[in-house]
């Protein structure tokens, strides 16, 4: 079973994933430190920086990762479903990665859009946009989208799993819970 994780910046998505870690036999990868150390080839410093680079770079760092990922077993994928650049927002499973990762399983982490504006102003390891309430739930609202679109490709199965404030160990519940079932 391949199982990809995926949510906005500052849900809370890695966290969620270092529950789940102590408790299922998968390894748990994170998309980005893939990508970034081949972006570092390009002389990118950090994450954050990724998204700022021209699509085409950021298209092949995701071939790239993908391709890698792909050939793991019992692996659960920390990443996103869309990703907010300055030229839009980019697909964070293309067709590509989609083909290499062969995911049985999309889950969406959301929570309220506030509560993810304190995350992100408390994370202080990170250089993340300022995003308004607003923008947050039209990211949450476009990864649903992107989502659907993944799960006609590959015929996953979707899941939301809500990650409200102070309540992460039931978050975690909920997603070992669709593991064991799926």
């Amino acid at each position: 079973m391949r199982i990809v994780v995926t949510g906005v910046p500052g849900v809370g998505k890695s966290t969620i994933m270092e529950g789940v870690a102590k408790r299922i036999d998968y390894r748990i990868v994170n998309f980005g430190d893939i990508m970034l150390e081949k972006a570092k080839e390009m002389g990118v410093r950090n994450r954050d920086e990724i998204r700022k680079l021209p699509v085409e770079k950021q298209r092949e760092l995701q071939r790239i990762a993908g391709e890698y990922i792909g050939k793991m077993e019992n692996v659960i994928v920390d990443t996103h479903m869309s990703i907010k650049t300055p030229s839009g927002f980019l697909p964070g499973l293309p067709e590509w990665v989609l083909r290499s990762l062969k995911p049985s399983m999309l889950v969406l982490v959301e929570a309220d859009p506030k509560s993810i504006m304190a995350r992100r102003s408390r994370d202080s390891s990170r250089y993340r946009d300022t995003d308004s309430a607003n923008d947050i739930d039209t990211h949450q609202s476009l990864n649903r989208y992107f989502a659907a679109s993944c799960a006609m490709i590959t015929g996953a199965t979707v899941v939301i799993v809500r990650n409200e404030e102070g309540k992460v160990n039931e978050a975690v519940d909920t997603l070992l819970g669709m593991i064991k079932n799926g």
